[in-house]
């Protein structure tokens, strides 16, 4: 008997499910990507007005002419620092310096102090120099009484040229032999001390503008000699005192 052949399976095989899902999800990718690409130009129109009056654009007017002889050779419009005007104060300043340096050592000499204070222009200072035999006793930070004279033909000179618009850096060294004692633990407490004591002898006793004066001990590490010689030791024992022109 002729065995009867299997009739073929109603609707579509399985995995066209699967494609149409597919095809169903890319056109409604495309759709949303059409949608998004579409302006409403009502819209548009209503942001570019927003931002532009948000960045301080200004539709219309009449455009500015700008004088072309402005731009010559790629130069920029903006103007340039004109730095002959800094030039002209610095070398203004170096002469004011070297003047007052010739006028100080002038004066040292007609009060025949040159053989105890030494004076020299280094960069933007005049640097007066005294050697601490002078100002103090071996080890302590009061001023001799054989030195008020001359702290005082000094300071009357100095303040002259404070009320110039000097200002004055007093400052204390000392060799590299250390100290330890009570009242100067290191040499940084004795340069200190020494510092301020020609400070305030200026300040107290002839009314130097204290905003005017600074100091400061540098003990032993600024020397201006060797310190393996009993000479260039007496060297480094010195208050040296400053003065300078303010910039600007």
């Amino acid at each position: 008997m002729k065995r009867k052949e299997d009739e073929p399976k109603k609707g579509a095989p399985a995995y066209m499910n699967t494609y149409g899902d597919m095809v169903t999800l890319l056109l409604c990718f495309f759709v949303l990507l059409f949608s998004m690409s579409t302006v409403d130009a009502d819209k548009f129109e209503a942001l570019t007005s927003s931002l532009t009056a948000s960045i301080g654009i200004f539709s219309g007017g009449e455009t500015i002419q700008m004088d072309t002889n402005v731009l010559q050779n790629g130069m920029s419009y903006f103007p340039v620092q004109d730095t002959t005007l800094s030039l002209q104060g610095v070398s203004a300043r170096q002469q004011a310096l070297t003047e007052t340096q010739e006028e100080l050592s002038e004066y040292i000499q007609s009060k025949d102090l040159d053989d105890k204070v030494t004076v020299e222009k280094t960069g933007e200072e005049i640097i007066m120099r005294f050697a601490d035999v002078l100002l103090f006793d071996t080890g302590k930070a009061e001023i001799k009484a054989g030195a008020v004279p001359t702290l005082s033909a000094i300071g009357e000179q100095l303040k002259s040229y404070m009320e110039q618009g000097y200002i004055l850096n007093i400052e204390g060294h000392t060799d590299n032999v250390p100290i330890q004692t009570s009242q100067f633990p290191s040499n940084w407490y004795l340069s200190s001390a020494r510092a301020i004591a020609v400070a305030s002898f200026y300040i107290d006793e002839m009314g130097f503008d204290r905003t005017k004066v600074t100091c400061v001990g540098c003990g032993e590490f600024q020397p201006v000699a060797s310190n393996e010689t009993a000479e260039g030791r007496a060297m480094n024992r010195r208050v040296d005192i400053k003065l300078s022109l303010p910039i600007g």
